[in-house]
């Protein structure tokens, strides 16, 4: 008789890599005992049901699981180790520069105000939470801290993935452990962890191994737990909440209903639909929050036949990880040639022949394939997104999706190993030893791409010339580092690559700003601005330049275009209102900084500025009050007191205004109004004293 193609363990490469959960039948081995009877004793005629695969997995010893937990470990740090002496590179500014990260009150900005985060076109709250936690921790943006939470969070991963293939009995427990090793050292997941914003990735997968594991537990075999059923549902939405990649797990559920049962029943659906309502949720939400205008022009059979090479070129990566890069090139997609009709035949006749052959290797071969290809159908080109005009591919999008192929590769050797002698066995142990040790050396070297962004660039342009915009970024990391001629020289050379690149446009007029040259600087603000005119950094940008030319009519107009475009511009108001000011307009000023006031109350530099303002104004009461609740909100401000001592002396205060000069130069001995003051306050305040006599 044919025995059930679940009951085998892999069915020669037919391990299910995520989903796969073996029902256990009186035994590890689904197999009837055959033990003797004990006679006088007669068997219970109500038979217990078998326990749960997750059950099963969790009677293990613990000496030997501590045992696997520790290997995985030393396997992480040795492989990672470099990543600990790591700095900040590429997007990282995303949450470097983000000052809802910085701030103490940032975590109801980070939630409920993201657009404040500057370059993060997606609303991924609970990575930014981590970040924010974490400038607590290390009271500054200390590298080491941030990349040893990366390196904690993989190996936490890795031990997931050998505890979720236990769960579902996809392999026995030493093979399954195989694949959390082989998962920790590969060098194709560097990227994801030695990269501080690859935090993403690994959070999102947490989540997602954890809701895996929640929603098996709410299914054993004796009947539905609700409970973990709604924990499962909230892990999920937590793994959106960092990131979107692990959308597709509702559909990773139904396949591996399918590798269970070998059919989807309605059951099956009802259990799953809560999980595409929350995936169809976070999806619509998240695409009308994405701001990234998409500057991709591939038709649908173009995007069909980059989908199928970025399938091919990932199953490439993970079996032969050579040649890795943080940007590859685009390829040439060429729908008349026939190379890119090769990749998508091949993948079809892959599945095909997966499918057909289910009855003699099993289901779990395609589980395995299909788990492979879902978490990196959202970035595989078929539906564009923004990372394509840089790249179709990059190694961080295969973190999660290399389980399965990983499972499936490891099913096929253990149930070859099955069929060696002992020697050859050992042998077989030696071989993986040396290709754990193999993979750990290459990420060793891979990893230390990450040490600074100058590094990182120039790794970058030297594999890949044709990088989108990494010239100009390797000018910036140059200019930040002080180098200042060399940086402006890389961004120049980006610009001649590329001149309609409007962020290349806009940095290098930053930096000609800061070398002091206002007016080269203008003519690329400008040049940025034909590009996009409603870009509101470079519109604030260019009425900077123009202050500093000194055409204040010009820098007036980008101001008010500013507003206009970002009506919550903090920058704006203030140079505004200080462009209004010094052109005899200071009653508007004021009331546009009233306006601001409005927006952010309480803030102490909108006060601090206002004060000024109706100081000049010579509205003196008004400007006290001002000055007063800047000294609550700031009470160590040395600008307040002495903006306090100037106003109390024009209100015929003279000895509080001396109290207040003197508090003022206690705070700043070189703060120049206190000390250009002082001796007028001092003599009206002793002269006021000697009336008193």
């Amino acid at each position: 008789m044919t025995r059930n193609p679940i009951e085998r363990p892999l069915g020669g490469a037919a391990v299910a890599c995520g989903f796969a959960a073996k029902i256990a039948k009186g035994g590890d081995n689904g197999r009837q005992s055959t033990a003797p009877r004990v006679r006088g004793k007669r068997p219970s005629s109500r038979r217990r049901p078998p326990p749960a695969a997750a059950d099963t997995a969790a009677m293990r010893p613990a000496g030997p699981v501590l045992l696997g937990v520790g290997a995985l470990a030393l396997i992480v740090i040795g492989a990672y180790f470099p990543a600990l002496s790591g700095g900040f590179v590429w997007d990282d500014r995303a949450f470097l520069d983000a000052a809802p990260v910085q701030a103490w009150n940032g975590l109801w900005r980070i939630w409920f105000s993201p657009s404040e985060i500057e370059g993060e076109g997606h609303y991924w709250p609970l990575t930014y939470t981590t970040f924010w936690l974490e400038h607590r921790l290390w009271g500054s943006f200390w590298a080491p801290g941030y990349h040893g939470v990366n390196l904690l969070l993989h190996f936490a991963n890795a031990v997931l993935v050998w505890r979720l293939l236990r769960a579902m009995g996809a392999l026995p427990m030493w093979w399954a452990w195989t694949v959390a090793a082989l998962f920790a050292a590969h060098p194709a997941h560097a990227e994801a962890v030695a990269w501080v914003i690859g935090r993403k990735d690994l959070l999102a997968t947490l989540f997602y191994f954890c809701a895996a594991l929640a929603w098996l537990r709410a299914a054993p075999a004796a009947g539905m737990r609700w409970r973990w059923h709604v924990f499962a549902l909230l892990l999920f939405a937590a793994s959106l909440l960092c990131k979107s990649s692990g959308v597709t797990l509702p559909l990773a559920l139904l396949v591996h209903c399918w590798w269970r049962q070998g059919r989807l029943t309605v059951a099956d659906g009802w259990r799953v639909a809560p999980f595409f309502l929350v995936a169809v949720g976070f999806g619509v939400g998240d695409m009308r929050y994405y701001e990234e205008i998409i500057d991709v022009d591939y038709s649908l059979l173009e995007r069909v036949l980059i989908a199928a090479q970025s399938l091919w070129f990932y199953i490439s990566k993970l079996l032969w990880p050579a040649g890795l890069m943080p940007v590859y090139p685009h390829w040439r997609v060429d729908v008349a040639a026939a190379a890119p009709w090769a990749y998508a035949f091949g993948a079809l006749a892959l599945a095909a022949a997966l499918w057909l052959l289910r009855g003699r290797i099993g289901r779990g071969a395609l589980a395995g394939a299909a788990f492979f290809a879902l978490p990196l159908a959202p970035v595989l080109g078929l539906v564009p997104f923004g990372y394509m005009q840089f790249a179709f591919v990059a190694n961080r999008y295969q973190y999660l999706a290399d389980v399965g192929a990983l499972a499936v590769l490891v099913g096929a050797a253990a149930t070859a190993g099955r069929a060696l002698g002992k020697e050859a066995r050992w042998a077989a142990s030696g071989v993986a030893t040396a290709l754990l040790l193999s993979l750990g050396a290459l990420t060793w070297q891979h990893v230390g791409i990450y040490r600074n962004e100058i590094v990182f660039f120039e790794k970058v342009v030297a594999a890949n010339p044709t990088a989108r915009d990494a010239h100009f970024n390797l000018g910036k990391a140059l200019f930040r580092a002080g180098r200042r001629e060399e940086g402006l020289a890389a961004a120049l050379h980006s610009l001649a690559l590329r001149p309609e690149s409007m962020k290349a446009q806009y940095g290098t007029g930053v930096m000609l700003h800061q070398l002091g040259r206002p007016q080269e600087a203008l003519a690329h603000f400008q040049r940025a601005l034909a590009i996009n005119p409603n870009n509101r950094i470079v519109q604030f940008a260019a009425g900077q330049v123009q202050v500093a030319l000194g055409d204040h009519d010009e820098a007036e107009a980008h101001f008010r275009r500013t507003l206009a475009i970002e009506p919550r511009h903090w920058g704006a108001h203030v140079q505004l209102a200080q462009l209004l000011a010094g052109t005899n307009r200071v009653a508007a000023g004021a009331r546009l900084m009233r306006q601001a006031l409005a927006t952010w109350p309480g803030r102490p530099e909108a006060l601090l500025l206002l004060a000024s303002l109706e100081f000049n104004r010579q509205r003196y009461a008004e400007a006290l009050d001002l000055y007063r609740a800047a000294r609550e909100k700031l009470p160590n401000s040395a600008v307040a007191w002495s903006g306090s001592a100037a106003t109390l002396f024009h209100l015929g205060r003279p000895a509080e205004a001396l109290r207040h000069v003197d508090r003022a130069l206690a705070l700043d001995p070189s703060l120049a109004d206190a000390r250009n003051n002082r001796a007028a306050i001092a003599a009206a305040a002793a002269a006021a004293q000697s009336r008193s006599e």
